[in-house]
């Protein structure tokens, strides 16, 4: 694998990607072959049977497939697509992205197809199957290799302060030390409290925030990679799997962002029934780039807030949004001051 920069391609035009769609291209777009990603400008003017067969075609490929609009793009072809961009500005900097750990980027778009229409339980099986794939993949591999040692956190304190406040259950995510980095501690912590949630018709609401500086920078990196095996990693999300406990009590759900939610703090927020973020809080899945995907849930609740394509731009692309962006795409639902 490689993230050497190659230059971007000029992208397929609807009569190519018909013409490919009837005789196929091997493996050119692939991981196997002379680029990771396919990108195309599906201008109108096909038959509707013939954009059907493309859109078909596309959602099998075994890369990220990147469609450029405009007020000429063929809807129906761009909707197949992994990526919407509206024009070719952001293009290099997500395909060097792409090129960079190209085996995430293929499991995070195939996942997002495929889990689409899925019920949200069955769909987050399908992140944690291909998660555990991803970690015993080269490029997490690679990622663990580079990164510096890291000490885990010996602080016996609670990760998590409970308050009630009438029908309200206050949630504090509380390791402001460790920005609110979620451990096993934190997890287990989390699963149980929102299981208590769900059984207690009393309560109405349950609010998620975070202390200190910020919501969470996501999973505890210190932790990463120290499961035996990806098959016992598998196993232990789905015994206790925080995204599967907030999509349970989704309906009584407030998350209130500061500061930069990264990963899991993200994608946990994205189960919300509504979610405020601070006027300088920022957002941000940095997974693909250590070659693995959103695993916390965010590959099931993001599409289902902000759809697909944002959500494969957002994570293939590994840029960080402000709360502006983030409210324009529907990630928040409100800015506060």
């Amino acid at each position: 694998m490689t993230d050497a920069p190659r230059p971007a391609p000029s992208p397929l035009s609807s009569a190519a990607l018909l013409e490919m769609a009837a005789y196929g291209d091997g493996l050119a777009a692939s991981p196997a072959g002379a680029a990771p990603y396919l990108v195309c400008r599906p201008e109108r003017g096909l038959a509707a049977a013939e954009a059907d067969r493309i859109a078909a075609w596309l959602r099998e490929r075994p890369c990220p497939v990147v469609g450029l609009g405009g007020a000429d793009a063929d809807p129906q072809i761009l909707a197949a697509c992994d990526v919407a961009l509206e024009s070719e500005a952001a293009l290099p900097g997500l395909l060097g992205a792409i090129a960079a750990a190209p085996l995430a980027a293929m499991v995070l778009a195939q996942v997002l197809r495929v889990t689409e229409a899925m019920a949200v339980s069955e769909a987050l099986v399908v992140e944690s199957l291909a998660f555990a794939t991803l970690q015993d993949g080269p490029e997490f591999r690679a990622w663990l290799a580079r990164r510096p040692p890291m000490a885990l956190d010996a602080d016996p304190g609670p990760p998590l302060r409970l308050e009630r406040d009438g029908d309200r259950l206050l949630v504090l995510l509380d390791r402001p030390a460790r920005r609110n980095a979620v451990d096993r501690r934190m997890r287990d912590a989390l699963v149980e409290a929102l299981a208590l949630a769900l059984a207690d018709d009393s309560v109405a609401e349950v609010e998620i925030t975070g202390a200190g500086r910020c919501f969470s920078i996501g999973g505890d990196l210190a932790e990463f990679g120290g499961t035996p095996d990806p098959a016992t990693a598998h196993m232990i999300r789905m015994l206790r799997s925080p995204a599967l406990a907030l999509a349970r009590v989704a309906r009584k759900l407030t998350f209130r962002v500061h500061g930069v939610s990264i990963g899991a703090g993200v994608e946990f927020a994205g189960f919300g029934r509504r979610v405020t973020a601070r006027a300088g809080a920022s957002f941000q899945l940095p997974e693909v780039s250590m070659g693995l995907i959103p695993g916390a849930g965010g590959c099931v609740s993001l599409p289902r807030r902000i759809g697909r394509q944002k959500t494969a731009l957002l994570a293939l692309s590994g840029r960080r949004i402000n709360a502006a962006t983030a409210l324009a795409w529907g990630l928040v639902d409100a800015v506060e001051p």
